[in-house]
């Protein structure tokens, strides 16, 4: 189970060092081999497991490919699914395409998201979480939401 907020540099290669705590169980689930991908409503990216994005790539794969929004939703995921072996220093090295799609300089978020992690810019984060904080009365929620007690 990933959970948690992490503030973390890239460095100059784009190298991501995973936190000790997400190491072990990325190990363990999947022994360092995890899938990057985009997220498609935000400018950051998903970070699966590979057991955790077999079950997501069969169910993007299932969608109607005469579709077009499902069509879409297929290119994007899929598309830019980067297969990634974590380093013996707990390392992942993003590709080019994956930071710039993100905006990922060198501050970044790393958040456990239950069965994957999210990365985000800091900045874009900060900005991200602070509105949603912002604008959470004006939010509709569903009754499920609603009879949620944390």
């Amino acid at each position: 189970m990933y959970r948690g907020v992490n503030n973390i540099n890239l460095d100059a290669k784009g190298r991501l060092a995973i936190p000790t705590r997400y190491r072990e169980l990325l190990m363990d689930h999947c022994n360092g081999h995890v899938v990057i991908t985009i997220d498609i409503k935000e400018r950051s990216l998903l970070i699966y497991p590979l057991p955790f994005w077999k079950d997501v790539e069969r169910s993007v794969q299932a969608l109607p490919s005469l579709d077009p929004v499902s069509r879409e939703i297929q290119r994007l995921l899929i598309g830019y699914a980067t297969d990634i072996q974590m380093d013996g220093n707990g390392r992942l090295l993003l590709s080019a395409p994956l930071r710039e799609y993100a905006h990922l300089d060198r501050k970044v978020v790393l958040l456990g998201e239950a069965n994957k992690l999210e990365l985000w810019d800091e900045e874009r984060w900060t900005a991200h979480r602070d509105a949603v904080l912002e604008r959470q009365s004006e939010l509709q929620m569903s009754d499920a939401l609603r009879n949620l007690t944390l």
